[in-house]
């Protein structure tokens, strides 16, 4: 595997090896609670998200931070942003390791398929400095990885001659992801989704959705309510190096002016073309996003 192409140490560091790892210990981690019943229990605390904190949240936790200790002990310096944790210094402010050690939480707990661990790692403050990108679906045994200016990877694989967008017989995206899938932002984005989408599809993690449209399984992905870093910051990377197009409307005047922080600030969505992307970017603006 090719590594990063960059002169930074800690770019060049075997994060691809760290990220296979923390996934396998978030699989321990469900394998050791495998009953909705274990999985719903939480540790009494809040994570620096603004969520309560899960059993399963803090042992995933765990186990990316366990290899971040060894990246750092072996020279790596970093700032690590995380849904519970928040930030931990490592040595370096200007190199950032954003992580969701599960997102799709609610997935997991209830035993449903689609669950993941993000990590993206940025030599900068925005989704545009994103360096390399990892997520790894659990519950259906994939994962994606991708370094700037390198392409994108499923299974290891590099993903080339990516499908065309396909849409129906009024000119409407055939199939299009939608997170944050509360029934009032629904409500209120169902003039765009009805304009410019024939179907669509909630699978509970923007990681996860935000990776079918590298790999054009879907036409386009949208939440249609803010996101936050941790949950898009390694899946945006992976469209973009897919040659899919990602934005953040509303944040700024570039559409990947997102920070990375722990902060809520933008919608995201993703297509395979601008004038898809354009019209989905439609959408989080309905009731006033």
């Amino acid at each position: 595997m090719a590594a990063m192409a960059t002169g930074s140490a800690t770019l060049d560091a075997d994060w691809l090896g760290a990220c296979h790892r923390a996934a396998d210990g978030l699989r321990d981690v469900l394998r050791a609670h495998p009953t909705s019943h274990e999985r719903v229990r939480q540790t009494g605390t809040r994570g620096e998200g603004g969520d309560d904190t899960l059993v399963i949240d803090a042992a995933a936790e765990d186990a990316v931070f366990a290899e971040l200790d060894k990246l750092h002990g072996d020279g790596a310096r970093f700032t690590a942003v995380s849904e519970e944790r928040g930030t931990v210094d490592y040595g370096d402010p200007d190199i950032l390791v954003v992580i969701d050690p599960i997102d799709g939480s609610m997935n997991a707990k209830r035993g449903l398929t689609h669950h993941a661990i993000s990590i993206a790692v940025a030599d900068g403050p925005t989704m545009a400095d994103v360096a390399f990108g990892f997520v790894a679906d659990i519950g259906a045994g994939e994962e994606w990885s991708a370094w700037r200016g390198q392409g994108a990877r499923h299974d290891g694989d590099a993903i080339t001659a990516v499908p065309p967008e396909r849409r129906d017989i009024h000119d409407r995206l055939e199939l299009v992801a939608i997170e944050s899938a509360d029934p009032r932002w629904i409500h209120q984005a169902l003039p765009g989704l009805e304009k410019h989408v024939h179907r669509v599809r909630a699978m509970g993690s923007i990681a996860i959705s935000l990776c079918q449209v590298a790999t054009a399984r879907v036409d386009g992905m949208v939440s249609l309510w803010r996101c936050r870093a941790v949950d898009a910051a390694a899946a945006q990377l992976i469209v973009r190096e897919s040659g899919g197009l990602v934005a953040f409307p509303g944040y700024g005047d570039h559409p990947l002016a997102a920070p990375l922080d722990l902060l809520p600030h933008a919608p995201v969505c993703a297509a395979r073309t601008q004038e898809a992307l354009d019209q989905l970017a439609e959408i989080p603006t309905v009731g006033g996003h």
